[in-house]
């Protein structure tokens, strides 16, 4: 079984296997809907990368003053966060996904690719999810919320690692990360992305898969390279830990 997953799982980047570079040169328009750990830092990334960045949190753009007087980002609404933008980042709580306004992505660029980083945490956070215990995959989830496609990275990342931890393709000690979705030239996209913030990425599957990345799985917070995510990924179990249900 891991071996016949690990086999359909060869589309990994990593050093010397570099995803398509269209993407070379290109100061993308990306909102960030969530600005805590990993929101905050992504802005901070990607504003620095030269990226057109928008961001916005549950309290109003007058609450982020502070962070795009750091970064040059746009604070903006949640709903105007992905007007334009060719990638959006969704970063919030589980708990708030239902809250984030309808037809989100309607202003959005034609094939806007969407990252979500997010985790399900009843216990500590978002209280009883009933499809998510009965075993949806909690992007899964989020996506029927949104009513978008999702790529799913970053959510086992330590948010300090993406201001400490970039190190440029081809170094030994670079670290990977899983990305998992449907939508293969979205995933593209993301993998572009993720490879330019200076991390490795290993292709993970489609959103049915994205279970092998969620919380309490060997690959969750794994500070690696691509063969030992692979194999992190390949033994992931389907039964959710205790911790980890409500």
């Amino acid at each position: 079984m891991e071996e016949e997953w690990n086999r359909c799982r060869a589309g990994r980047v990593g050093p010397g296997t570099r995803p398509p570079r269209a993407l070379e040169g290109h100061s993308m328009k990306i909102g960030i809907i969530g600005a805590g750990n990993i929101g905050g830092n992504l802005t901070r990334r990607l504003t620095a990368l030269g990226h057109d960045v928008s961001v916005a949190n549950s309290r109003g753009p007058q609450t982020l003053t502070e962070l795009a007087a750091e970064t040059g980002a746009t604070p903006v609404t949640a709903a105007e966060a992905a007007r334009g933008a060719e990638v959006v980042v969704v970063t919030v709580p589980l708990k708030a996904v239902p809250g984030l306004p309808s037809g989100l992505f309607d202003g959005a660029a034609e094939g806007v690719a969407v990252i979500d980083t997010g985790n399900y945490y009843p216990k500590e956070r978002d209280g009883r999810i009933a499809a998510i215990e009965d075993g949806l995959p909690e992007s899964r989830w989020t996506e029927q919320h949104i009513g978008h496609p999702v790529i799913k990275v970053f959510n086992g990342t330590y948010a300090q690692d993406l201001l400490d931890k970039p190190l440029p393709a081809g170094h030994p000690d670079r670290l990977a990360v899983p990305v998992a979705g449907d939508d293969e030239a979205a995933k593209e996209i993301v993998r572009r992305l993720v490879d330019e913030l200076g991390f490795d990425t290993v292709d993970a599957g489609g959103i049915d898969d994205s279970w092998r990345q969620q919380p309490a799985t060997p690959v969750y917070g794994l500070r690696a390279g691509t063969d030992e995510v692979t194999k992190a990924l390949a033994e992931a179990s389907r039964e959710r830990s205790e911790a980890f249900r409500a």
